[in-house]
């Protein structure tokens, strides 16, 4: 007896066993239009049109020339002629921002441009005589339009490593994306063999086995569902699960998820022929046309669709170049920010605060000061253009230089390679990682929160115990051990009730067979083999599709069922699943001779005392295995656990189904602990970090684990609770979740078991927002389940396993573990913080020369009427030894010296107080050091004085000042390499050659900048015995640095630091101010947008997610085609209006400016008014706006 709602395709299925895979495109008979057509469909419409235009899946799977059962042939050329007929899985990204297209955007700097245009001055006034220098033009012994040339010739150098830096990261974080793509793969039949494929592989004709936490990355038609239910929310904005059947709705459509079941599919439209390509197709054309419509022309707004929508919460005005916008995410917000990002732009607005009121400050010094001098006094002079304005001239361009110098530009580049260099390494420490500032954010982590199976433990399941007959046996026992009928339910139902994409594999030279799949799964059908029996002969005789229901696994079914029809007519469902809930749903139990008897609550307490908490506290997992008979009327009862049924079974009322059954055995499944994780965790406790246990296993399992990992002890006083008392403790009479009462709960727990999703999620947020610690927890989670999503989005850090875990998981995540190995997980915090610690080390480093080179050009402004330090000389330290010294310090190698420490944390400031004391310890002998050169250096080492010259000249005196700061520079960039008071400051030096290559470089530039290029430079070259004083200055540092290190910095105040995270309404909008002509009613909005502007190409390279939106975002619209994470970012629906009208409706999450806004375009028929075409229509007079900033 077979129910007539079947889940089948078509009962023809076993004619479909012949493989005709054609080599030429022409063979195939259904064009690409005809399917896009009907992929819009959807319900009982495609039934319709299914059966009446095409006959049926089977006959359009004909038409494709595949196999419902066998899948393509995998043959090359036929794929090939698949691909020219159909297209290829993949979208086109945007071609890259060319060179000089970068080029120009790193002239958009405000800083450079104010340089440039007082070059381009400076260099015309050159030639305009001058009457106070003419004997030494005449003397041929200046060369004034050097100094602007030479500024325009640094500025150029500036814009094109700029530009170069840029394209290479591009170049970097493209091969990364590819990386991250080549991952991504999906499950197809070809050639009858189940294999995983690249999902840009797919062809149309391909049948894919979908299951759940799959993306599906391509349109497709079920020809099999079990229970499949799909989340279309991405395409349609609707939250509520979509059920998927044959008979009622059989459209799969890529870029959603599937969220519970399994079945199959044949793939009926790839790449930008699928609906998610469509809409992509349509938003790259929106983009560019709107691009050229934004400057001429004003968007119409359709007063129907208005109407249409005038309840909308999004009806509300946009501006025209948000609605797809290439400025979005240019904004900044704390919750999207990682912790350094929010120190370091914290820090970069006051340090150009800082800098723009010093450069203001010396302008006005420099120009006050000349005005009294030249006008003013018996010697007054009339005003001489060549002259006076020159000198006005060469004092903005020493004020603007000071502001470049002030301003850390090499601050960017050093996160920008820190980055980039960590990232390619911990690829090969089997981290994946995704979200570029998830890297530096682990190195702060104070706590993890970790998933036990695969993860803790080797994920290799084997079932070494059972309790079987009313026996615990703790070897596996024969199957013609065991009664007759109970050895036959055993090996029937866990062959039967198993996902069939589980397998067990032999493998050639090892003993153990690979276990392919649910692992779980593949440690039942392990004990089918232990028996002395194999699965496949069941799985043969009951194919999956026929298969008559099946409900899949979920967090809160904590079980799986399978329905399939007996001979006679029985429905006999069998069930699988966590111990304590499956027993609670039996009525029944097979005894030692395999009759049935009642099941009594005092049994099932029994079974928990004698069995179930024995195995747990071995570290075993348990599993029930149960089933339940519903016999036909008019078959005689021939046991007391069957049940009757008339007329027909609600199969859609769970509750009933899975209650009065049978139990049959409980299965103790080992799965050890990974030999490796206690060490990890204990210098992870070390580290101040703290691990926690988050599992759905039983509490007495989760508790054996947790002891045998290292993160509990039996004398520990911490907490091990289970979901349901954690909830009752967290929550309050309402049911709301409180922080108080969590923050009474986080501190001491340890591990939590029986737990669903939402408790992770719980748990995460509480920690994330409490407020207990000082200095704030940062949180990293772990989750290979579609419902971890929440918690591992709302985790500063969120790991997904790249082997267990779904495509769900891993696109909700930041960092994937391709070996789903928790020790992969220290070696990030142990990268992180190297991360952080190179930062920090350019920062220490950076912050001396900019607090030196600022305070020299001051003074010496104020006292002699000039900066000792010419504008291009600082343009040289600015330039050279930034980014040299950016790339030295950012390739440093992690040590374990990393994990003796304890975390920064969220609050922490970033230039702590040991860093101060460097910094300005530094700073002083420095400054000391460079005036006593400045004011009594003619005296000391015997040469003419170069302070208050008429005419510009290079003078010995003051190349000794600029080469002494460039060798204390130097040595410096050593002593900054340690950031904790290291006294042995050449420690690990010998391990990075690039440092030791750069600091010989560099010093190798300046020799050659001071002796041969002077002219350039205004230099004069230095002897021996000035080059040796110079040398003596600059190893001074090594041992001035010995001596700050023995001021005890504990006994400073604790305010003595720079650079502490804020809250959120502290950080400054600047993306927003920078782009909007004033906050309403807030009167220093001026002054911030004009500060923003002038370091904007600071800020935009600060905010390393917005430094690589423009092509990251690009490569993650090419993977949206089966990635929902990403079409959730930009697509909320498409809605057919009476009229024929699409309107394509978005929803933006600005990750980087923390705002959603929901916007939409109209897309008219063709032959309607205002409608050019059906693809790419006129966005101009078509689109209608609307937003709700949230």
């Amino acid at each position: 007896m077979r129910n007539p709602s079947t889940n089948m395709a078509d009962q023809e299925v076993n004619d479909q066993d012949v493989v005709d895979d054609p080599k030429d495109a022409a063979a195939f008979s259904l064009e690409i239009a005809e399917l896009r057509d009907l992929m819009e469909l959807r319900g009982r419409e495609a039934v319709g049109v299914i059966a009446d235009t095409y006959g049926g899946v089977i006959k359009i799977c004909e038409r494709l020339h595949t196999s419902i059962n066998k899948g393509l042939s995998g043959d090359p050329v036929s794929l090939e002629a698949r691909k020219r007929k159909y297209g290829c899985n993949v979208i086109p990204p945007k071609p890259p921002k060319s060179f000089l297209v970068l080029v120009w955007e790193a002239m958009q700097d405000t800083t450079l441009i104010i340089l440039i245009v007082a070059a381009i001055i400076s260099l015309g006034l050159s030639f305009v005589p001058n009457t106070k220098c003419q004997d030494v033009h005449q003397a041929g012994e200046s060369a004034s339009w050097i100094e602007g040339l030479a500024i325009l010739v640094a500025v150029i150098l500036v814009v094109f490593v700029t530009a170069f830096n840029d394209w290479k990261k591009e170049k970097q974080f493209r091969g990364l994306q590819n990386k991250i793509e080549s991952e991504h793969k999906f499950a197809v039949i070809r050639h009858g063999v189940a294999q995983e494929i690249p999902v840009g592989d797919l062809v149309v004709g391909d049948i894919c086995q979908v299951k759940y936490g799959d993306l599906l990355p391509a349109d497709g038609i079920l020809i099999q569902s079990n229970d499949v239910m799909v989340d279309e929310s991405s395409l349609t904005g609707e939250s509520d699960l979509v059920k998927k059947r044959v008979e009622r709705d059989p459209m799969l459509l890529s870029g959603t998820h599937v969220m519970e079941g399994s079945g199959k599919m044949v793939v009926t439209a790839v790449g930008v022929n699928s609906q998610a390509g469509i809409i992509f197709a349509l938003l790259g054309a929106t983009a560019e046309q709107q691009k050229a419509n934004s400057k001429s022309t004003k968007p119409v707004t359709d007063t129907n669709a208005a109407a249409d929508d005038k309840n909308s919460p999004e009806a509300q005005p946009l501006k025209e170049d948000e609605e797809i916008g290439e400025n979005s995410g240019e904004g900044l917000n704390l919750k999207t920010q990682s912790v350094l990002q929010t120190k370091l732009t914290k820090l970069a607005i006051q340090i150009g605060y800082a800098g723009t009121f010093i450069a203001i400050l010396t302008v006005l010094v420099l120009t006050i000061r000349w005005a009294v001098e030249e006008f003013s006094g018996p010697d007054a002079v009339k005003w001489d253009t060549g002259v006076h304005l020159k000198d006005l001239v060469d004092f903005c361009i020493i004020g603007v230089t000071v502001l470049v110098v002030a301003v850390p530009e090499g601050l960017p580049l050093a996160v920008t390679l820190s980055l980039a260099y960590s990232v390619r390494k911990m690829m090969f420490d089997n981290n994946l990682v995704r979200h570029l500032d998830a890297c530096e954010t682990m190195g702060n982590a104070t706590a993890i929160c970790s998933d036990k199976t695969g993860t803790l433990t080797t994920n290799r399941m084997t079932v070494v115990q059972l309790y079987v007959a009313g026996k615990l046996e703790k070897t596996i026992p024969n199957y013609t051990d065991l009664p007759a009928n109970i050895a036959d339910l055993l090996v029937t139902s866990i062959s039967i009730n198993s996902g069939y994409t589980s397998i067990l594999k032999e493998e050639p030279g090892n003993n153990l067979m690979q276990q392919v799949g649910n692992k779980t799964e593949c440690a039942l059908l392990g004990l089918v083999l232990s028996m002395g029996k194999d699965y496949k002969p069941v799985r043969e005789e009951w194919p999956e599709h026929s298969l008559f229901k099946v409900y899949t696994f979920n967090s809160l079914r904590k079980c799986m069922s399978t329905v399939v029809v007996l001979p006679n007519g029985t429905y006999r469902v069998f069930t699988k699943g966590a111990s304590e809930i499956i027993l609670d749903n039996c009525s029944f139990a097979l005894d030692a001779t395999g009759t049935a008897k009642a099941f009594t609550k005092a049994d099932r307490e029994r079974i928990i005392r004698q069995v179930i908490e024995p195995m747990a506290k071995d570290g075993l997992r348990t599993l029930s295995l149960a089933y339940k008979d519903y016999v036909p009327g008019s078959v005689p009862a021939t046991a007391i656990n069957e049940v009757k049924y008339s007329d027909r079974v609600d199969w859609d009322v769970e509750e009933n189904i899975l209650t009065g059954m049978t139990s049959v055995a409980v299965c103790g499944i080992e799965d050890p602990v990974r030999p490796e994780v206690p060490a990890a965790i204990l210098r992870c406790q070390k580290a101040g970090i703290t691990v926690r246990m988050v599992t759905g296993d039983n509490i007495n399992t989760a508790r054996s684990i947790a002891i045998k990992c290292g993160i509990i002890s039996p004398s520990d006083d911490f907490l091990v609770l289970e979901g349901r008392e954690f909830n009752q403790r967290v929550r309050d009479t309402q049911g709301e979740v409180k922080q108080d009462l969590l923050d009474q709960v986080w501190p001491r727990l340890r591990v939590l078991a029986r737990s669903s999703p939402t408790d992770k999620y719980t748990l995460v947020k509480g920690i994330i927002e409490s407020k207990l610690t000082s200095n704030r927890e940062v949180v990293a989670v772990t989750g290979d389940g579609t419902n971890d999503g929440p918690a591992l989005k709302m985790a500063d850090v969120g790991f997904a396993m790249g082997i267990a875990g779904t495509d769900v998981a891993k696109e909700a995540s930041d960092i994937i573990l391709t070996d789903d190995n928790f020790t992969s997980i220290v070696k990030a915090v142990m990268w992180g913080r190297n991360v952080y610690d190179s930062i920090a080390k350019f920062l220490q480093f950076q912050l001396t020369v900019n607090v030196v080179a600022v305070i020299v050009a001051f003074i010496g402004a104020a006292t002699i009427k000039d900066s000792p330090l010419k504008a291009i000389q600082m343009l040289w330290v600015n330039l050279i030894m930034d980014t040299l010294a950016s790339l030295a310090l950012a390739t440093e190698l992690p040590t374990e010296e990393l994990l003796e420490r304890k975390p920064y944390g969220r609050t922490k400031a970033l230039i702590s107080r040991r860093m101060m004391v460097n910094i300005l310890g530094q700073a002083v002998f420095q400054l000391a050091v460079l005036f006593c050169i400045l004011y009594l250096g003619p005296d000391w080492f015997d040469f003419e004085s170069g302070i208050n010259q008429d005419c510009q000249q290079s003078t010995v005196h003051l190349t000794m000042v600029f080469n002494t700061f460039v060798m204390m520079t130097l040595f410096n960039e050593v002593n900054a390499r340690k950031i904790h008071g290291q006294r042995n400051i050449l420690e690990g030096l010998h391990r990075n050659p690039l440092f030791i290559g750069i600091w010989i470089g560099t010093m190798i530039g300046q020799i050659l900048l001071v002796q041969v290029g002077g002219f350039v430079f205004e230099c004069k070259p230095l002897s021996l015995e000035q080059w040796m004083w110079c040398l003596l200055f600059g190893v001074a540092t090594l041992v001035w640095t010995q001596l700050i290190t023995f001021i005890p910095v504990h006994s400073l105040p604790k305010t003595f630091v720079f650079g502490r995270h804020v809250e959120e309404q502290d950080i400054v909008n600047t993306a927003a101010l920078s782009q909007a002509d004033a906050l309403p009613g807030d009167p220093k909005s001026k002054g911030q947008i004009l500060w923003i502007r002038s370091i904007s190409r600071l800020q935009q390279q600060l905010r390393v997610v917005k430094a690589f939106k423009s092509y990251l975002e690009d490569l993650e619209d090419k993977r949206s085609t089966y990635s929902a994470q990403s079409m959730s970012k930009s697509l909320l629906g498409v809605h057919l209006i009476p009229s024929g009208t699409h309107r394509v409706k978005f929803e933006k999450h600005d990750l980087t400016n923390g705002i959603s806004y929901n916007s939409q375009t109209l897309y008219t028929p063709l032959g309607q008014p205002g409608s050019p075409n059906v693809l790419f229509p006129d966005l101009s007079r078509q689109r209608t706006h609307s937003c709700e900033n949230l």
